[in-house]
């Protein structure tokens, strides 16, 4: 009896699609009985899995998501479940494909936001619900996890019969098909409150960006809008640089504070003139640091002694808060500096931090940003070092709403009808002049048809958005994440789980909306591809803010404002997508998917919250720098056995990773940082089969072998670690594992080892970023460069090698055996002989080398063609590298590193480095003069001379160097040289002074 083909309805109502798939199961069921009837109770199990999955698809956005993930999982099950319920692979199969139809069918069938509180409560109860279904199935998938161990540790019940087996499979499939029918039964009770209270008349409509928009937006992606393009605060900014650099009459430092509303543009004003290039060569030392309700005075002095000083990993770990401020009063001292403070919301800030600011030096001067004005009274002296900001004028909004809604157009006064400018006037009126409401607001309308159409439907969301309170700025947010399509919806309220004011490192909160589940496949493309994608339009609709770029101009990190923050935690506290501890309220019982500690130790409240739960855990992200110790970890235990994200990004207790992780099957992303300690790995690590991200910082670790069995591995980013080396025994009994079979790998870094012989490595051709560490230079060999030539996708590439002692065996100790000749071994020569052309690395734009390079290459063609960042140490290079490398094309970052040039004279060339903006020669012992010709280094912006103590001159031409922003110098012998510019005076000393820090 073969299965139907039917044709999916039409419509997007959620009872015709209920019809639909209860049609196909019920002929799905018939078969199974008929072709199967020894295990007839199986396709009850899948009948209401289903129905738990697809009914009620239509109501919501955020749940759009969850019901994607879910029926991602679900798919998966039947398929690695297929002998459970029998030799009917062939039909699991032709299930999975109807699945992912459908689900396609219903992401177009996402629904408008409908504000009626019945259909939030309608929508919420349904997530409950499919959550539950969710730990039921994801429970079923442990337990047969738990019995396949078992019966392997049993090895004599494989000569048992099948029906044995069988039987043992049994219970587990009883208990599914229970909780199933449960879950049925309330689900039922939840669709029957559909007619019950009125929501029948309620229709769904198509998402507010579909993927033909997706496409078209990503043709037309803008440039980057950055926040210093804000219009209407150039008299602020002339007033506040006026009062940081006037001269006082009083003696000392004094605070200059910039007052104002949440979203006024504090913050922007406040860059704007810290950037400025006069107000940086005003002052000896600058530091930024951003404060933010949760403050953490060591935290503040450790960010502020790291802005002006370098500072060893056991000092960063070590020093207190006593010892910090000590520090950095100490350095101050004699020294004209310009400290920011951004976001103060307590005047305790400034009474805990004030002693440790020194006023021995006139001039310097801290600037503080905050909401408050009776903060900024405690701080400041007088109120004329008090800047309040006012809103925009009308011509201000309207100015900053044309160059946020029409970026990318090439144009800020885009000819707009009548019709259409009148309803841009009024959507902006409702802004009341706040530029984040402006700029979010625009950022929104950037993604719609620039029709009368699109735009009052705009302004109507806004009206009903504001009748909702007071609060206009919040509305107009509110509408905006409204307005997200589903994919997005997710990825932003995720970023709520950073602290406050915090730096997101972009690279590793794609991983997490990765593993989260929150990004959907787009046919054959990168899924951290999509990821950037999704990134980039949270930007580009101005909901988060580019913090730091990559040298290719991509995003490095990212910041949020904290009203758009509040807005995050407070829907996704209504989404049920994430808790925050400190907000918790430990005697109500509420259900905690994702929990998030910023400050507190983990503890039996949490433990005690996460019992009165009503679902399992699924995410812990701890920023908190309290130990996570063995008892800790013992509160959690009996809540995380379906944990998906374990991401200790602060607290750690060094160690042992409790052996209980490996239980963790459904473990996706796993960072252990902060502790800078050894780290032992469990040897069952293999048994975390869904991970797809290892990440241990800096933490020395000795990694299982069986780590290359995890073939879903996209990132392993554990540089200061080594693989053990798999002994000839365990080769016999599990087979040769090798690092090749990783072959999803996007990112690896590790330290050499056994692990790079052979030609492995060479097979990872997805890797767009390898660090090797330390590699011994016996493992320098012809295979292991052919493989390195392989991966031509790669975008970054970080080699590290030691002149570390070969290995040799007992018989070649006792002479007894002749060593075979290496060239790499021979020590009169480079040790990079292999090193092969890069001329095939069309995406390769970060280079770093160490290792013993005496000669570099002369061949330009033998550079990556699209080369940004160069950095070489340890080279011990003898002729001067600058006569080669200053002929490459786009070279904008150069670093010279520990003796990686040993001569004593560098010279740079007329007419080279055209595009190089910044130079770092640090630990260069031997060099002593640096020489500028006139038209080198034309776009040279930052120029960075540290530990080079022979040199006694500031570099010849420096002065030519007309773009020059920054100079730094550190430890050299070349303060004779700057004393007798500063005596002489004039232009030179003018131009100096501005630019040394």
């Amino acid at each position: 009896m073969p299965l139907t083909h039917r044709t999916p309805p039409t419509t997007i109502d959620a009872i015709d699609c209920s019809v639909f798939i209860l049609s196909f199961c019920k002929e799905l069921f018939l078969y199974l009985q008929i072709n199967i009837p020894a295990i007839g109770e199986v396709p009850t199990v899948l009948r209401s899995l289903l129905s738990v999955f697809f009914f009620w698809k239509s109501r919501s956005k955020m749940a759009e998501g969850t019901v994607t993930f879910f029926a991602e999982k679900l798919s998966n099950l039947i398929l690695q479940e297929a002998s459970v319920f029998g030799e009917v692979e062939g039909q699991i199969k032709l299930l999975r494909n109807e699945l992912e139809w459908m689900r396609l069918f219903l992401r177009d069938a996402d629904s408008k936001r409908v504000y009626d509180e019945r259909v939030k409560v309608w929508v919420s109860q349904i997530r409950r619900a499919t959550h539950d279904a969710e730990d039921v199935i994801d429970e079923f998938i442990l337990n047969m996890d738990h019995r396949r161990r078992r019966l392997n540790t049993l090895k004599f019940l494989k000569c048992l019969p099948t029906c044995v087996g069988f039987a043992d499979k049994l219970p587990f499939i009883h208990e599914l098909d229970s909780c199933v029918k449960d879950i049925n039964v309330m689900i039922g009770a939840i669709m029957a409150n559909r007619s019950k209270y009125g929501l029948e008349a309620l229709t769904a409509s198509s998402s507010s960006t579909t993927i033909d928009q997706v496409e078209r937006y990503k043709e037309k992606r803008a440039p980057l809008f950055e926040e210093s393009d804000v219009v209407g605060i150039d008299d602020g900014a002339k007033e506040v640089k006026q009062m940081l650099m006037m001269k006082e009459e009083v003696s000392g430092r004094s605070v200059v504070s910039i007052v104002g509303m949440g979203g006024v543009g504090k913050t922007t004003l406040a860059k704007k003139v810290y950037n400025q290039r006069d107000v940086q060569g005003h002052f000896d030392y600058k530091a930024w640091v951003y404060v933010s309700q949760e403050f953490r005075a060591r935290e503040i002095l450790l960010d502020l002694v790291k802005c002006i000083m370098p500072l060893e990993d056991t000092e960063k770990r070590e020093m207190g808060e006593i010892e910090l401020g000590q520090k950095l009063l100490e350095y101050l001292k004699e020294k004209k500096y310009l400290v920011v403070m951004d976001d103060v919301w307590s005047s305790e800030v400034w009474s805990r931090l004030r002693p440790h600011f020194p006023e021995a030096k006139d001039g310097s001067k801290v600037l503080i940003t905050t909401r408050n004005k009776e903060i900024a009274l405690h701080a400041t002296s007088s109120d004329a070092f008090i800047y309040e900001l006012r809103l925009m004028n009308k011509d201000e909004s309207w100015r900053l709403f044309l160059k946020k809604a029409f970026q990318g157009t090439g144009t800020t006064t885009p000819p707009l009808t009548i019709e259409l400018e009148e309803l841009g006037k009024k959507i902006v009126t409702k802004c009341k002049g706040l530029p984040l409401a402006i700029v979010v607001l625009g950022g929104l309308l950037s993604t719609k048809e620039k029709t009368k159409q699109s735009w009052e439907k705009v302004l109507a969301s806004i009206e009903w958005h504001l009748d909702q309170g007071p609060e206009s700025c919040m509305g107009i947010l509110a509408l905006s994440y409204n307005d997200l399509p589903y994919y997005l919806k997710s990825c932003f309220l995720y970023c709520g789980i950073f602290p406050e004011d915090s730096e997101i490192d972009e690279w590793n909160l794609m991983k997490l909306w990765l593993a989260e589940g929150f990004i959907q496949r787009r046919g054959k493309e990168r899924l951290e591809d999509i990821a950037e994608d999704y990134m980039h339009e949270l930007i580009h609709r101005s909901l988060i803010q580019v913090a730091d770029r990559r040298v290719d101009g991509g995003v490095k990190s990212c910041r949020m404002h904290d009203l758009l923050r509040d807005l995050a935690v407070s829907e996704a506290k209504d989404a049920n997508l994430f808790e925050v501890h400190e907000n918790m309220d430990s005697t109500f019982p509420i259900s905690i998917r994702r929990l998030v500690i910023h400050q507190n130790l983990i503890n039996h409240d949490i433990s005690q919250c996460l019992h009165n739960s009503s679902s399992r855990l699924r995410s812990l992200v701890s920023f908190s720098e309290s130990t996570i110790g063995e008892k800790s970890w013992g509160y959690l235990q009996e809540h995380i056995k379906l944990l998906t994200v374990l991401n200790l990004v602060k607290g750690f207790y060094g160690h042992m990773l409790p052996r209980d992780v490996e239980q963790l099957i459904h473990l996706k992303f796993l960072c252990i940082k902060g502790s800078f300690n050894r780290v032992k790995l469990p040897s069952s690590i293999d048994r975390l089969v869904n991970l797809q991200s290892l990440d241990l910082g800096f933490n020395r670790c000795n990694i299982p072998h069986s780590i290359w069995k995890l073939k879903k591995l996209r990132h392993l980013e554990c540089g200061s670690s080594k693989v053990s080396s798999q002994f000839q025994m365990n080769k016999c009994v599990n087979g040769y594992l090798s690092v090749e079979q990783l072959t999803n790998l996007q990112t690896l870094a590790l330290k050499g080892g056994s692990w790079l012989e052979g030609d492995g490595l060479g097979k990872l051709t997805q890797l767009r970023s390898l660090t090797l560490r330390e590699c011994s230079t016996s493992y320098l060999t012809t295979e292991f460069f052919k493989s390195i030539a392989k991966l031509t996708a790669l975008e970054f590439l970080f080699l590290s090698f030691t002149e570390g002692p070969t290995k040799k065996t007992l018989a070649n100790r006792l002479g007894l055996v002749r060593e075979k000749k290496n060239v790499t071994r021979d020590h009169n020569k480079t040790l990079l002989p292999g090193l092969m052309p890069f001329s095939s690395y069309a995406y390769l734009y970060e280079l770093l080398l160490g290792g013993k390079l005496e000669k570099l290459p002369e061949q330009i063609e033998f550079y990556p063609p699209k080369l940004l960042k160069l950095q070489l140490w340890g080279c011990k290079l003898i002729d001067d590298p600058m006569m080669i490398l200053e002929k490459l094309p786009s070279l904008r970052i150069l670093g010279l590193h520990y003796n990686a040039y040993v001569g004593k004279k560098m010279v740079c060339s007329s007419g080279g480095f055209l595009q190089l903006e910044r130079l770092e020669l640090y630990k260069l012992f031997e060099l002593e003069e640096l020489m500028v010709e006139k038209g080198a280094m034309s776009s040279l912006k930052t120029l960075e001379i540290q530990y080079c103590f022979k040199m006694k001159k500031l570099p010849y031409g420096w002065l030519e160097l007309t773009n020059l922003e920054k100079l730094s110098l550190g430890r050299l012998s070349c303060d004779e040289s700057i004393k007798e510019i500063k005596e002489v005076g004039g232009e030179d000393w003018d131009k100096l002074h501005k630019i040394m820090c």
